[in-house]
């Protein structure tokens, strides 16, 4: 009899036993770190995204020791760029074994060498995965969105809390003074009362509609799909290691949440940060009256401030608008009206904000202290709510009323079925 896809998917496997051969330091020498000092990364996905987090944790107290994917010729170049990562620390972070590439992510979790887990597999993983993480007592830095839809978002939330791992968003604008002192100055009242907040990504997900093409040999592409809805192999989910891009399984419904999520989790992320609702979220969703508008939804909190997706004249980001001017934030842009509100030095006594200079040190440190991140899991579920909400909106096309306490619309039987993730099979999280 066969088996379903989750079932062959976890089918156990035979592990060997990990080995972590702790080298004390006095043998080591003055200079070095013995790798016991070192933090135990895996890669869970290794590609462009994968690749760009290498870099960045290269630069940290770990050792980067294993990695997994679905397409062998993308875990072959990561494995070779961990490896030349090996060679470049080698004078003070002397080698543990080198790079153990892994198709199966769950040798990964048993594997007892690994501290914590860089997840940057499509959207539509992750959930499961960190779920799994969680449970394998792994700390987790889940790339952003943080999941597809707003009940595994939640599932997170619990599954880190009730394991006390630390996970940390790769939201890493937080992590960027710019971004800070913006939201410091809104918090401050330097633009008076907030009024509306103009916020400009890209375009919510729509039906994947893509056609079939010849899958690789070297790709096992049901472990791509995993839980999601099945579709067949097209290389614009999936383009081969040597075409450099971002997929665009991002624009696609069942495996994420369009643009409006791939960069509304960076956005909408600031947005919340300005407007002090960590742990809440707008009340209600009005989308646009034209059926076909990509751009237009309005959304509004509690306090009446309202939020629209919106174009302003200047590429993603935020404009904050109040009673006594507005600021305007994204990644190559900061100013303000009146000008002097941007170069505004704050006061004693004032507000201010979560201070990290650098997302991944900032997650590290969180994890040896037990303390929380800058974008700890209830923040990037919250901003990521926003995001699946507004994606709601838009497929329904009409107003909806949300419960950010209760995490469910009123009255609305249709909007609340979609908060839930639809696995194939007899996949669970």
């Amino acid at each position: 009899m066969n088996k379903s896809p989750r079932r062959r998917f976890l089918r156990q496997s035979a592990l060997a036993a990990a080995s972590f051969f702790i080298v004390p330091r006095h043998v080591i020498g003055r200079g070095y770190t013995a790798p016991s000092d070192l933090f135990g990364l895996g890669f869970i996905g290794t590609g462009k995204q994968a690749r760009g987090l290498l870099n960045q944790f290269k630069k940290q107290p770990v050792r980067i020791l294993t990695g997994a994917d679905a397409d062998s010729r993308k875990l072959a170049l990561f494995q070779s760029l961990a490896e030349k990562a090996y060679k470049e620390t080698a004078s003070t972070q002397p080698a543990t074994g080198g790079f153990k590439a892994r198709a199966d992510f769950r040798e990964i979790l048993a594997d007892p060498s690994v501290d914590g887990v860089v997840i940057a597999m499509p959207d539509h993983w992750h959930a499961w995965a960190a779920v799994r993480a969680a449970e394998a007592g792994k700390h987790i830095y889940l790339e952003k969105p943080l999941t597809r839809t707003v009940a595994e978002g939640r599932a997170v939330v619990k599954a880190v809390d009730k394991h006390k791992v630390v996970l940390q968003t790769g939201s890493m604008q937080r992590s960027w003074k710019n971004f800070r002192t913006a939201c410091e100055l809104v918090r401050n009242g330097y633009i008076g009362d907030v009024k509306e907040v103009l916020v400009h990504v890209g375009d919510p997900a729509i039906p994947c509609d893509l056609g079939e093409e010849p899958k690789p040999s070297t790709l096992d592409w049901e472990a791509w799909v995993g839980p999601a809805a099945f579709h067949s192999f097209h290389s614009e989910l999936s383009p081969p290691v040597e075409k450099d891009v971002f997929p665009n399984w991002r624009k696609y419904r069942e495996y994420a949440g369009g643009i409006l999520s791939d960069w509304g989790a960076h956005m909408f992320d600031i947005a919340q940060w300005g407007l002090g609702m960590d742990d809440s979220g707008p009340v209600s969703f009005n989308p646009p009256s034209d059926p076909k508008a990509v751009r237009g939804l309005e959304m509004t909190y509690a306090n009446g401030v309202v939020m629209r997706h919106a174009e302003f004249g200047k590429g993603f980001g935020v404009r904050f608008i109040g009673t006594k001017g507005r600021i305007d934030i994204a990644r190559n842009y900061f100013d303000s009206d009146p000008a002097n509100i941007a170069t505004a030095t704050l006061q004693a006594g004032e507000t201010r904000l979560y201070t990290s200079d650098d997302h991944y040190a900032d997650w590290l440190n969180a994890c040896k202290n037990g303390t929380k991140p800058i974008c700890h899991a209830e923040v990037g579920h919250r901003s990521n709510s926003v995001c699946a909400l507004a994606n709601i909106a838009y497929q329904l096309r009409r107003p909806l009323t949300w419960n950010p306490r209760k995490e469910r619309f009123k009255g609305d039987r249709e909007a609340n079925s979609l908060l839930l993730p639809h696995y194939r099979g007899d996949w669970k999280l």
